[in-house]
């Protein structure tokens, strides 16, 4: 094994002896060792990818900044709607620092603290031991602003709000105080976010995180095209005029339309597996899951939830 590989093995086992000890965080959080997600996998989002790629050079070359007088913003807090490729950025963050990747579902994280009780005191410190004896880690906070979080059902105000907002704050200042961490968080709810989350020597630095539209999205939709190609091993797609799918329906976010792409492959799928025809995908095709989708969005979203299949 080279070097990385040793030190890959290494983290994780750090790592998987840390959830056995920590429920917790086992439940709530995914750790990569070899994040492998370029910035061509994401579909534009230019100024984004610019400031969150840039903050690779804290690890890689942070004498960057003292040449200018100045210090390595503490952390950055990604904002932007759902499926907007926030937690994607924070990914491309690591594998461009050429740190290992830990994401904390903080809205789980918080569920699973006050599900399962237990030493929080002993929690964040085996958290910050762990996390001080790993290689060079990007550490994401994914959806700081836990109370409103879909994955938990969204307004949540039974939480005991205060302790949580506590234990997560401390969370992320042992982390910042590491020169081996990237610190990053996310919220989909940047109008209610926490002040405290944004003060300097935290999430210091707001990047928002807006898809443009048309361009960014037809180019994610290419790209996750492509991926698809690569996993079949056989061109997919036809003759398909993206932007004249996309311009049909602007509600979507991005993850929605990568997951049109998928309900159309699936449709193929199926269709197969029936002994159907099943011809590439054309723009037609598209055309036809774009109105399945506006009339799911349109039953979750008046039912305020939901996944489109």
């Amino acid at each position: 094994m080279n070097e990385r590989e040793i030190a890959s093995e290494r983290a994780q086992n750090l790592w998987s002896s840390a959830t056995r000890k920590f429920p917790p965080l086992a439940r709530a959080s995914r750790f990569e060792t070899l994040p492998q997600v370029g910035s061509d996998l994401i579909g534009g989002l230019a100024e984004a990818q610019e400031e969150v790629l840039t903050y690779a050079c804290t690890m890689t070359n942070g004498e960057v900044y003292t040449a200018w007088g100045t210090f390595a913003p503490s952390g950055l807090l990604l904002i932007g709607g759902p499926g907007s490729g926030k937690s994607l950025l924070a990914e491309a963050l690591a594998t461009r620092a050429g740190t290992s990747f830990l994401r904390l579902q903080v809205p789980r994280l918080a569920l699973e603290v006050v599900r399962y009780g237990g030493n929080v005191a002993e929690l964040i410190e085996g958290f910050a031991t762990v996390l001080g004896e790993l290689p060079p880690t990007t550490l994401f906070f994914h959806e700081l602003e836990f109370t409103q979080a879909a994955e938990i059902g969204g307004q949540r105000m039974d939480l005991p709000f205060g302790p949580i907002l506590d234990f997560v704050c401390e969370l992320a200042d042992r982390a910042a105080a590491l020169d081996t961490v990237l610190l990053v968080g996310s919220t989909s709810h940047p109008d209610s976010v926490r002040p405290a989350f944004a003060l300097p020597g935290r999430f210091e630095r707001i990047v928002e995180v807006t898809p443009s539209y048309p361009d960014d999205i037809v180019a994610a939709l290419r790209i996750h095209a492509r991926l698809a190609e690569k996993r079949a091993g056989r061109s997919l797609f036809g003759d398909v005029d993206w932007p004249d799918v996309v311009n049909r329906f602007r509600e979507p976010s991005a993850g929605e339309w990568v997951a049109l792409l998928h309900a159309t492959l699936r449709r193929k799928a199926r269709a197969e597996c029936a002994a159907l025809a099943a011809p590439q995908v054309e723009t037609a095709d598209l055309l036809a899951e774009v109105e399945v989708l506006r009339r799911t969005l349109k039953r979750l979203r008046a039912t305020e939830g939901g996944t489109y299949l």
